[in-house]
């Protein structure tokens, strides 16, 4: 009978950047793009269903490069379980609680086709947060809730 062979990735430590951990899986490169990390000249390790212990599986992603300019709040809108670790000189310098965001704009789209959103050119998307125990958001024009699955 063959052996079954365990094979572990090791993604080394970054210097200077920041980790958004504990991402649901399967989500890790919708963050990647709705963040634009896509565009950056640095290093981005995306991890896909990495083993958990406290979620089963995960998705994790390094990026060599300061937090500062980024908007975290689409990181808890797609999911505000995910955490994240700024790093400094390779050591953990903050962790910064994401809270849900009352009302976010042009991060996601309307789905309703008869939206005002969707009809007019140049009109912001704008959401606000309905229900803050199940991370609810509804379009601020027409109250289509925003299916985060």
């Amino acid at each position: 009978m063959a052996e079954k062979i365990k094979y572990k990735l090791n993604v080394g430590k970054i210097d200077e950047g920041f980790v958004i951990d504990h991402i649901r899986p399967g989500r890790g490169m919708l963050l990647y793009h709705d963040m634009g990390l896509y565009k950056l000249d640095c290093s981005v390790a995306i991890i896909t269903n990495a083993l958990s212990k406290k979620m089963g599986k995960k998705d994790i992603i390094k990026v060599e490069t300061s937090i500062d300019n980024f908007n975290l709040d689409i990181i808890s809108l797609l999911d505000h379980n995910a955490t994240i670790d700024v790093i400094k000189d390779g050591e953990i310098i903050d962790k910064p609680k994401l809270p849900l965001p009352k009302e976010v704009r042009n991060i996601i789209r309307c789905k309703n086709p008869r939206c005002i959103s969707s009809i007019e050119q140049g009109l912001d998307q704008i959401f606000v947060l309905t229900d803050a125990q199940n991370a609810t958001y509804r379009c601020k024009y027409c109250e289509t809730e925003y299916d985060n699955k």
